[in-house]
């Protein structure tokens, strides 16, 4: 697993916090020092977390489960899809739907919708519609398209929720920690990180901080895709072999089934011309 050195971290500006009055007394353990009423992270305690969660990623990642995006902030909405996409990670970058995870079928239906407008499209059915019609829906699908189409392949409840902005997505975090997905998330020095599971300590204003981290974060998830992916091909491996193993042994049971039959068949025929033998010499001797 590729590591960061705080070199980087600092050069990204990961350790700039927010103002002193408007940090978290939970964050203390986290902040370094406070300079010009600017809290500075402790970017040693940054990097030891980043590798905590890079770890525990790369284990959901390796078990083949999804982990959910959100960074509904104007900094890092292209930072996420830009990396996401390529994982096929599902992400959230407009506005939060409220019940995604605690109302989940509901979205589900929302999304199957989405291609039942396109099955519309394909099979013909838009041609007998009002132009006034086709409009509507077209824009209905637009809608869902913006809202929903980056979780469109997502069939089921993610296994983790990575968060960049905890205090903007609030109503994200306390949906996942209701059905007790754990939470990833980006923490700055107004945010509380007790409230997440796997707090990373940064500055989550700047979108190169942003950036770096998740760079570590996508590298962990590419690595665990690949370890599944490699113990799978192993696993068909495997298997072949023991088909290819238990081969030669059904074909030496089917040659001594069929000489089994034809020892058989062979007793069969001698006993029928005894028979035909003896009938042949009775009717001679009753001649």
């Amino acid at each position: 697993m590729s590591q960061v050195t705080i070199q980087q971290l600092l050069d990204a500006g990961c350790h700039f916090g927010h103002l002193k009055r408007k940090w978290n007394p939970h964050m203390a353990p986290y902040i370094f020092m406070e300079r010009n009423g600017i809290h500075i992270i402790d970017l040693q305690k940054t990097q030891a977390k980043l590798e905590e969660a890079s770890a525990a990623l790369r284990q959901i990642a390796k078990s083949g489960r999804k982990v959910l995006f959100v960074a509904t902030k104007k900094q890092a909405k292209d930072i996420i899809a830009e990396k996401m996409t390529p994982i096929g990670m599902p992400y959230v970058t407009e506005r939060w739907p409220g019940g995604m995870l605690t109302n989940f079928p509901t979205i589900r239906k929302a999304v199957k919708k989405m291609s039942t407008i396109d099955k519309m499209a394909s099979d013909g059915t838009f041609s007998n519609m009002s132009k006034r019609e086709k409009l509507q829906i077209s824009r209905q699908r637009a809608k869902l398209e913006k809202n929903l189409g980056s979780i469109a392949d997502m069939a089921r409840l993610p296994a983790a929720l990575f968060v960049v902005d905890i205090m903007k997505e609030h109503i994200a975090v306390s949906e996942a920690r209701r059905l007790n997905i754990p939470v990833f998330g980006i923490v700055d020095t107004n945010s509380d990180p007790d409230s997440i599971d796997f707090p990373i300590p940064a500055n989550d204003d700047a979108a190169n901080s942003i950036a770096i981290i998740l760079d570590i974060v996508v590298e962990a998830i590419k690595e665990g895709s690949s370890e599944r992916k490699l113990e799978k091909d192993n696993e068909d491996q495997q298997q072949q072999q023991q088909r290819n193993d238990s081969q030669p042994k059904k074909s030496r049971r089917n040659s001594k089934d069929r000489n089994r039959v034809a020892d058989d068949e062979e007793v069969v025929e001698k006993k029928s011309t005894k028979k035909l033998a003896k009938k042949v010499k009775k009717i001679e001797e009753d001649e």
